[in-house]
């Protein structure tokens, strides 16, 4: 994967969600959150790759490029080295069904997730991270108009999950910021620890 428009700031701002503990890697190893951006005015998108989460500082072959996807099917087509993480399915629900987002951000905060937790937009408990279901969710939280409006949606079956967007990241993050219980204070104390240097398990990275 050559390096792409958007490269820097992704890096950028995947530095600052791992600094609060928001995307990286659990107790028991296991890798948590990713972030994404669209190509331009296409449906194509670039996202943090799978087993990327033990890895302090991406390079351009740690994303992939998802140019086609299939909901039904359950289908990814992809550019790069790195199989896209397996939330790609949301992401590009996300893109579809607002075409001013540019920007994704999945994280986890347990202390955020209680508290917007069918007070914001809700997928059904019923309905796991990572599949067809998920996707078909995330567009019918689209059919109203508060999702756009708020720019966020919490994950009712995926503790903590959540999922921010925006016209760019620095949008996307300020949502993440601003939702917070204190503007955001006292964030770093609910997430993950920081991925070590390399290595760790992974689940949905």
């Amino acid at each position: 994967m050559p390096r792409f428009a958007g490269f820097a700031e992704l890096n950028r701002y995947r530095r600052k969600l791992l600094g609060l503990g928001v995307i990286g890697v659990d107790a028991s190893g296991v890798g948590f959150g990713n972030l994404s951006i669209r190509n331009g005015a296409t449906p194509r998108f670039y996202i943090t790759g799978s087993a990327t989460a033990g890895i302090s500082e991406l390079m351009p072959a740690d994303y992939a490029k998802v140019v086609a996807y299939d909901f039904v099917r359950n289908w990814l087509e992809c550019e790069g080295i790195t199989v896209a993480s397996s939330e790609s399915l949301t992401h590009a629900a996300v893109y579809e069904s607002d075409p001013t987002a540019r920007a994704v951000i999945h994280c986890h905060d347990k202390k955020l997730w209680a508290a917007l937790l069918d007070e914001a937009p809700t997928t059904p408990k019923r309905v796991e991270y990572g599949t067809p279901e998920m996707a078909y969710a995330v567009r019918r939280l689209f059919e109203a108009p508060e999702v756009k409006r708020r720019k966020i949606f919490v994950m009712a079956a995926h503790d903590g999950g959540l999922v921010t967007f925006g016209r760019d990241l620095p949008e996307a993050f300020r949502i993440l910021m601003r939702s917070h219980p204190g503007g955001g204070r006292g964030i770093r104390e609910v997430g993950g620890k920081r991925p070590p240097a390399s290595g760790g398990k992974t689940s949905e990275w």
